[in-house]
């Protein structure tokens, strides 16, 4: 289980050193847990495949970050291959250098479907895919990546790019506007449309910045803001099910097959005693079905 669509700006905001938006498409009858720390590894912030085991995009207390896209090419697809989600999961329970991670798993790439990687931490960010050759290092900068190789042009990337630009600028990241842009169902025409090897139907499936279908979609949309002091604001909105434009952009009149999920750790102050964050998680289908738990979780 993968991401399918990640826009980020790199070392290029005065106040966030890292803003990912991001979209993740999947099978609807794949399971899946949404964002949560995690029982088994209490420093991983991410949502998890439970088929796999791993996850599509992921943070940890000390702000090891990473996150992986498929790369489209159902010619060379492996059965038997590993979950490329794990790729995340052990960069993300270790302490090796995200560049050394990177060289390590150049060995064994072969073993995997397609995959474009992000690994990074609090000095630095790497891209490295299995379907291109060597390590590159994420300069400052606004990049976007979906299912071919890093900044491809396909429409839904620059479309995403052209309107995330301001909105990345902005000395506070409006959210909300981000998960509008995410929520995007428009179709471009036949002629800017990928040729992967799916076949016409499912290249007009795929083609929107977000994906609905009767059996596959966008599974769910992130926000993720890295402050440069450390803190960290990941916010996570999870669909299930087939749904209309109107249901997700209002979030009202629900179709019965879809529910909508959030759980967000905002960005707040330190608490002088403890030195560390005291996250609010908040679900339902509207802001006001909270719950505040008391405890540091983020550090």
């Amino acid at each position: 289980m993968t991401m399918c669509l990640i826009f980020f700006s790199y070392n290029i905001h005065p106040e966030y050193r890292l803003i990912v938006a991001a979209n993740r498409d999947e099978f609807y009858t794949r399971p899946a847990k949404a964002l949560d720390f995690w029982e088994d590894e209490p420093e991983i912030l991410a949502g998890r495949d439970l088929t796999g085991m791993g996850t599509w995009m992921g943070i940890t207390r000390s702000n090891r970050f990473a996150a992986v896209t498929n790369f489209r090419d159902p010619r060379s697809q492996k059965p038997d291959a590993p979950s490329r989600g794990l790729l995340i999961s052990r960069f993300l329970s270790t302490n090796v250098s995200p560049e050394q991670y990177l060289e390590d798993l150049q060995a064994s790439a072969h073993e995997y479907n397609g995959f474009n990687l992000l690994t990074g931490d609090a000095s630095s960010l790497f891209y490295y895919s299995n379907k291109s050759s060597g390590i590159r290092q994420i300069n400052p900068g606004f990049y976007g990546l979906s299912n071919h190789l890093l900044d491809t042009p396909w429409h839904k990337v620059e479309k995403g790019k052209a309107a995330l630009k301001s909105l990345f600028a902005e000395k506070e990241i409006d959210v909300e506007a981000v998960f509008g842009i995410l929520g995007d169902r428009q179709y471009p025409a036949d002629d800017l449309l990928p040729d992967t090897g799916v076949g016409l139907i499912w290249e007009r499936i795929l083609s929107p910045v977000f994906v609905s279908s009767e059996s596959y979609g966008t599974r769910s949309s992130s926000v993720l803001l890295l402050h440069r002091t450390g803190e960290i604001s990941f916010t996570e909105r999870t669909f299930t099910g087939f749904a209309s434009v109107r249901d997700y952009l209002t979030d009202e009149n629900l179709h019965p097959a879809q529910t909508v999920f959030r759980k967000a750790y905002p960005k707040m102050p330190l608490n002088p005693a403890s030195g560390c964050l005291q996250p609010c998680f908040s679900f339902g289908n509207s802001p006001s079905d909270s719950l505040s738990l008391p405890g540091s979780l983020l550090k």
